[in-house]
């Protein structure tokens, strides 16, 4: 199995137990999958039973991005916390980005100077 590019570890709280997620490429690719199921099921209510399948195997494969096995009962946390750390590395990366592109741009601005002479 291929490393993936983008592995962040971090520990999640949910009802007083602790889980750590591994968010990698494959996490992030099914958290905005199960957002975009989930806004097809909000647009169109009775697309639900065709969507839910899809949203149940999503929320599955996510939570086997997490250690220990997390039980039913802090499965929807679970989820809800998840969408929030990927949101957050996001919006970092986005951030992140920016500012990289702020300081090219910044440096392609700045004038070269030529050293001055000194007199003798």
């Amino acid at each position: 199995m291929m490393a993936n590019a983008c592995m962040i570890s971090q520990e999640i709280t949910i009802n007083g137990k602790k889980y750590r997620l591994t968010l990698t490429d494959q996490v992030l690719s099914d958290v905005r999958r199960l957002k975009a199921l989930y806004n097809a099921a909000y647009e169109d209510p009775e697309s639900f039973d065709e969507v839910s399948s899809a949203i149940s195997n999503t929320i599955t494969q996510i939570a086997t991005a997490v250690e220990p096995a997390v039980s039913d009962s802090d499965l929807d946390g679970l989820i809800q916390a998840v969408m929030k750390a990927v949101d957050e590395k996001s919006k970092e990366t986005e951030e992140a980005k920016a500012k990289h592109l702020e300081d090219k741009a910044k440096a392609a601005k700045k004038p070269t100077e030529k050293p001055k002479k000194s007199k003798k």
